[in-house]
């Protein structure tokens, strides 16, 4: 668990200014069709301590979309306790989970837990976690990570972190919160724009552009020092940064040669190596899961559609055709689908292309959707969008069954980028 501890002391290194406006509220606004019941039982020992981490594992679950809770009002077990399965079958759940927070002579805690198949009468398996008072959301994220892999198969993401840029009170603020939008905090506060966060594979700095030099220009910023380097400040436009998935590459967009077009360049600004070379503007950038090829926009065609082309520059793929307006490509991280912004009928739609068939599927209802950013289990897309005039987020899921609005009480909030799996 010293993980955790890492990632806390990650969080309270940024430069901290986490005002309370500034916390992302959710509000779910849909859910999967086939919830999978599950029931949480009051974790037993350190009362306070185990009432932050039972609440924070059912808001997890419960907010995903996934699971339905079966109501354990009174009923407090833990991981050691003997559970009568007829009785919690009778109840209709098909999973229950039981653990507890006890501490350690030298301060710290130890969450404990073990998840059950109540159908089936057996453990289907536990861990035990060493948290302390200041981290025992964390730790709650963790036990809910669990729980969901052991019931879906697929690695949970509730550990996860997510950035976004909030305009307020006349300043652009750089956040960084858990994915539940809880424990924000501030890694850059402007007076100019910031746009185009975006995350190293491995979690440790964001790619990102800023106006404070009154023109755009590309830094990387590390989040467990606060340290600051500029990657590309060229002449003209410096925009749309992207990680290659092994870190050690962006691809950016530049318009030091005349048109915005397609550049590589080193995480530390050197090496640069133009990629595209076509008569129109080329940008918003992303590299495919595998990092053999890049997805951009492009109005080389005469309307905004989404390309392709090699890592290493080359011939360029046209991938987009239905619809005169098709930008912001997002690869999913396991490959199989793209997210793009569509305009259809005057209004700008997160779809999604299943990159085997070609089909594409608009997944929302609203106007003015932007900036899409895959989750890392490939299961929920985070999008920008606008709600009565103001900027929210709103996360919806890969087949536009689970939906989620996460909303800050006082500002506009764009700009999201959801972060890699915990590390």
């Amino acid at each position: 668990m010293h993980k955790i501890s890492r990632y806390f002391l990650v969080l309270f290194a940024l430069c901290l200014s986490a005002l309370a406006q500034a916390q992302l509220s959710i509000e779910i606004t849909g859910a999967g069709a086939n919830r999978i019941p599950v029931a949480i039982a009051d974790f037993l020992g350190d009362a306070t301590a185990s009432r932050i981490v039972t609440s924070t594992v059912r808001s997890d679950l419960e907010r995903s979309g996934l699971f339905k809770l079966v109501d354990t009002t009174g009923v407090a077990l833990d991981e050691n306790s003997p559970v009568n399965f007829a009785d919690w079958k009778s109840k209709g759940s098909d999973a229950l989970a039981a653990g507890s927070l006890l501490r350690s002579p030298d301060g710290r805690m130890e969450a404990r837990f073990r998840i059950y198949d109540t159908q089936k009468g057996v453990a289907l398996g536990g861990a035990v976690y060493v948290t302390s008072n200041q981290q025992l959301r964390a730790a709650g994220h963790r036990i809910a990570d669990y729980i969901y892999e052991k019931l879906t198969g697929e690695k949970g993401v509730f550990s996860t972190r997510i950035a976004y840029v909030v305009k307020a009170r006349g300043q652009f603020l750089l956040q960084i919160a858990d994915a539940d939008g809880q424990g924000a905090a501030t890694a850059l506060t402007s007076t100019e724009p910031i746009i185009s966060p975006t995350w190293s594979p491995d979690g440790s700095k964001l790619a990102y552009v800023s106006f404070e030099k009154k023109k755009p220009v590309i830094y990387v910023h590390s989040i467990t020092s606060g340290q600051r380097q500029i990657v590309a400040n060229f002449k003209g436009s410096n925009s749309a940064p992207a990680w290659s998935p092994d870190g050690r590459r962006l691809a950016v967009v530049l318009s030091k040669d005349g048109n915005s077009q397609l550049y590589a360049v080193n995480a530390d600004g050197s090496g640069v190596q133009r990629l595209t070379q076509s008569g129109g503007i080329d940008t918003e950038p992303r590299y495919s899961a595998d990092g053999g090829s890049i997805y951009f926009t492009s109005d080389r065609g005469g309307s905004p559609q989404i390309y392709r082309v090699g890592a290493n520059g080359g011939d360029s793929q046209r991938i987009t055709f239905e619809g005169s307006y098709n930008v912001s490509p997002r690869p999913s991280p396991d490959g199989k689908s793209l997210a793009f912004i569509a305009r259809r009928e005057g209004r700008f739609q997160l779809a999604v292309m299943d990159l085997a068939s070609r089909q594409v599927q608009v997944l929302t209802d609203s106007h003015k959707d932007e900036s899409p950013s895959f989750a890392p289990n490939s299961r929920m897309i985070l999008i920008a969008t606008e709600v009565g005039g103001r900027g929210v987020l709103s996360a919806v899921s890969s087949d536009g069954r689970i939906k989620q609005r996460l909303s800050v009480a006082a500002g506009d909030v764009r700009e999201p980028a959801w972060g890699p799996f915990y590390q």
